[in-house]
């Protein structure tokens, strides 16, 4: 594709951006940039967490992963319906009952100071490293297709980028991310859409019916995998699909806070059904992507490039039609901002609320300036972390990200289970350290689990043992309630 095009056709995209943040932010209160003044139409809410949701990560990884790992990622994907349905029925409800802002409050009302703290820093490196991922990970593909030709170096390219999420951010905080997500969504499933449109026309497939039958009869299309030995068995795709949702959804503040811009417990949960849905269906719609994608590139006698997360982009970018590749351009664009922006605004939540607790030492004047403090040293920070991940990426990036997940969120997982399922009291001082010792001793389980128990494979399900062995540790450090309270 034409550089200078591809160039107008960012520039127009930030201009809509730009546009929504200017209408989000003529009427600010104190609560804007963190609850979003708690009146966001749920509809609207459970239409941009697809985007959110789907990210980068699923919009070129998911396609190239195919290649690798057949359809066995939809084994997750099954598994996130039971996780919604947790987060809707148990999480939600407390934290409406509650009124929290920043999610980890509860642990501090439930455990202790040390607690709430452990709880808060486990989200934060968990978002951080996470998110830094997904945008690189689209950062890398502009500048394939945009920067390179102008030579602009990568840490330019990407520092561009943050600060252009800083800066359409900054002021309407969440209520800015709640619509620019939605525009999001729209254009990266636009996308989706076009490149099966038009792989549809190239191979000569004629409908629906035909693309259900060409993408199922293809070898990549299995979707089970019984071999419990392996990382991708169904049972632990399932169960680590439902953990996953819990702890990157349910117990994750960049998650949570959308849903808590709604305007009651009702409208939240009803986001949360209808966005379950719509979740399923999409997955297996990029899936499908995946097969036509290979397909074509057999067809065309195009070689597959060594990281398949390249395929989408070269192919779109260098085959397609101009049409299409403007479409692609956008929805990769859009999959950059889509989780990016939501990040940095939680991030800045949790880093105000958790730890400096600017709503009970300072006046509001000083808030404001606090937090734009806080905001743009979390866009450096993830600047910085990009950086590193470029220099360290030697695998596809889905699975970096729930690897990293895995470690960072069992803690998390830990906390709350043991806080919502038990009554025992624990000793607050002592909860960092199995929240540190938990993710070491599940590393190394992890890395001699086939020597250890008879060529068992650890897979994402190594979140669920981190999980358990934080619970484990709690319970160890707690003692029964006392019978009067």
């Amino acid at each position: 594709m034409d550089s200078n095009l591809i160039l107008i056709v960012i520039t127009g995209y930030f201009l809509m951006l730009f546009i929504i943040s200017w209408f989000t932010t003529r009427k600010l209160s104190q609560d804007t940039f963190f609850t979003g003044d708690r009146q966001s139409p749920w509809f609207l809410v459970a239409f941009g967490m697809i985007g959110a949701s789907l990210s980068g990560v699923t919009f070129i990884s998911v396609p190239g992963e195919v290649g690798n790992s057949n359809f066995y990622y939809f084994q997750v994907i099954l598994g996130y319906t039971v996780g919604y349905a947790v987060i809707a029925k148990v999480l939600l409800p407390l934290y409406y009952r509650l009124n929290l802002v920043s999610i980890y409050a509860y642990l501090e009302q439930r455990f202790g100071f040390w607690s709430y703290k452990t709880g808060a820093f486990f989200f934060i490196l968990s978002r951080t490293l996470g998110s830094s991922i997904r945008v690189f990970l689209v950062a890398s593909v502009l500048q394939l297709i945009l920067f390179d030709h102008w030579e602009i170096p990568f840490w330019v390219s990407v520092f561009i980028t943050v600060m252009l999420i800083w800066l359409y951010t900054f002021r309407g905080g969440i209520k800015t991310v709640v619509w620019t997500d939605t525009l999001q969504t729209f254009f990266m499933l636009a996308a989706v859409g076009v490149s099966i449109h038009l792989v549809m026309d190239e191979l000569q497939i004629s409908g629906v019916g035909d693309l259900i039958d060409v993408v199922s009869s293809h070898p990549n299309s299995k979707i089970f995998n019984w071999n419990w030995q392996e990382g991708t068995n169904f049972f632990k795709q399932f169960l680590s699909g439902a953990f996953i949702v819990i702890v990157m959804t349910g117990l994750d503040q960049d998650m949570m806070q959308k849903n808590l811009t709604c305007r009651n417990l009702g409208d939240a949960q009803k986001n949360m059904f209808w966005f379950t849905n719509i979740l399923v269906v999409v997955n297996l719609i990029f899936l499908a992507l995946g097969v036509l994608l290979f397909i074509y590139a057999d067809a065309k006698e195009i070689p597959i490039p060594a990281k398949t997360d390249e395929l989408y982009p070269l192919l779109a970018t260098s085959y397609f039609s101009a049409f299409a590749g403007i479409v692609f351009v956008l929805g990769i664009t859009a999959a950059a901002y889509s989780s990016a922006d939501s990040t940095l605004t939680a991030l800045t939540t949790s880093f105000c609320f958790d730890f400096l607790e600017i709503q009970k030492k300072y006046g509001l004047k000083k808030q404001v300036s606090v937090r734009k403090t806080v905001h743009l040293g979390f866009a450096f920070l993830m600047f910085l972390v990009i950086l590193v991940v470029e220099w360290l990426n030697d695998q596809s990036v889905i699975n970096a990200v729930f690897i990293i997940a895995g470690y960072t969120y069992g803690p998390l997982l830990g906390l709350y289970s043991f806080g919502l399922f038990t009554d025992r009291q624990v000793v607050d001082k002592w909860v960092p350290l199995p929240a540190l010792l938990a993710p070491l001793f599940a590393f190394v389980i992890s890395l001699n689990s086939q020597n250890w128990f008879w060529g068992y494979k650890f897979g994402f399900e190594i979140l669920i043992l981190n999980g358990l062995l934080m619970f484990l540790g709690m319970w160890i450090l707690s003692k029964p309630p006392e019978k009067n309270q």
